[in-house]
């Protein structure tokens, strides 16, 4: 057992949209990234939560209203939905997944 320090682990991040892995609870890991641009359209085979921790950042989902994200907003992508973070400047973000979840997305896109 031991306690992790959110800010702490952002502040270690190696760049954009390269998550680190702090805690596993369950069945599930509490990652955190720092979102910077835009991210690839993908989709997962599970949801995934999005928690923004500071600043501010899009989802947009192919088929559905764009969502804005700001601190402290958490929002879930529903398995399957075609989807990607935008952050028009540097927002973080703590994101609870599987631990088989592929940040790039578990099926080929087109």
């Amino acid at each position: 057992m031991m306690t992790v320090s959110i800010p702490d682990a952002m502040q270690g991040l190696r760049g954009p949209w390269e998550p680190l892995d702090l805690v596993r609870v369950n069945d599930a890991i509490v990652r955190v990234a720092r979102l910077e641009g835009e991210f690839p359209w993908h989709t997962h085979d599970e949801d995934e939560l999005f928690l923004c921790w500071d600043g501010e950042f899009l989802i947009e989902l192919e088929g559905y209203e764009t969502v804005q994200l700001n601190r402290g907003d958490v929002f879930v992508v529903p398995r399957g939905v075609r989807h990607r973070p935008i952050a028009a400047s540097i927002a973080h973000a703590v994101l609870l997944e599987r631990p088989e979840t592929m940040q790039y997305g578990n099926k080929e896109e087109p």
